[in-house]
């Protein structure tokens, strides 16, 4: 299943740190959420995104043999100049966005494509004594280097094209998340008036790269 779930009581391997081969295999639409962000809530619209590490192989289940580790990071879906999210996707496609392209872009088009990870150890804020794994930088895979093919398989997930199974499939704590969004409640409830809400920060190479 390609999904990073893991069972409950069943500690999860942490990914040494260093530089990896990846490949976008996972992009969910969270929604539009209330954060607090500085003592401020804010209206923020997310997507959480996955990759997989296909050099590095485990054995989670012995019927599906080995498969790769998997790592995923959630982005506020705005390509705003100062957004994370958009600074990664001029870092893996080697050159910022045009006014134009910052209007409107579509991420499902990072599934499928290859890119290098920078996997950085840092302590959690709750409990100095625990590591944790975060993705430091992403960027383009070096010319001339082959990336090993897809293993897991895509898995794309939105309110426009909703899948019932594939949500179900998700870990509690993104299910959770995306029951809280405004897209999850007009969905489940479409005969109530769904009244919109401005988010915050929201905008609706490698030149061999197809974004």
């Amino acid at each position: 299943m390609a999904i990073n779930a893991t069972n409950s009581g069943t500690k999860r391997e942490l990914i040494p740190a260093g530089n990896y081969i990846a490949r976008c295999y996972q992009m969910i639409e969270i929604g539009t959420v209330n954060e607090v962000i500085m003592g401020t809530p804010k209206m923020l619209t997310k997507v959480r995104i996955g990759w997989e590490l296909p050099t590095e192989l485990r054995v989670f289940d012995e019927a599906k043999g080995e498969q790769p580790l998997v790592i995923s990071k959630e982005y506020t879906l705005s390509l705003n100049e100062k957004s994370n999210l958009r600074k990664m996707l001029a870092s893996w496609r080697g050159k910022d966005f045009t006014e134009q392209e910052a209007k409107c872009f579509d991420i499902t088009v990072l599934v499928g494509i290859p890119c290098m990870l920078n996997i950085i150890h840092k302590p959690k804020k709750t409990d100095p004594t625990a590591i944790f794994e975060e993705i430091g930088s992403i960027s383009a895979i070096p010319k001339g280097m082959k990336p090993e093919a897809q293993m897991n398989k895509s898995f794309v997930l939105s309110y426009d094209a909703w899948n019932e199974q594939k949500f179900n499939s998700l870990p509690d704590f993104i299910k959770q998340k995306m029951q809280s969004s405004l897209e999850y409640t007009a969905l489940k409830t479409p005969n109530s008036k769904h009244m919109p809400i401005e988010p915050e920060n929201l905008n609706g190479e490698d030149n061999d790269l197809p974004f």
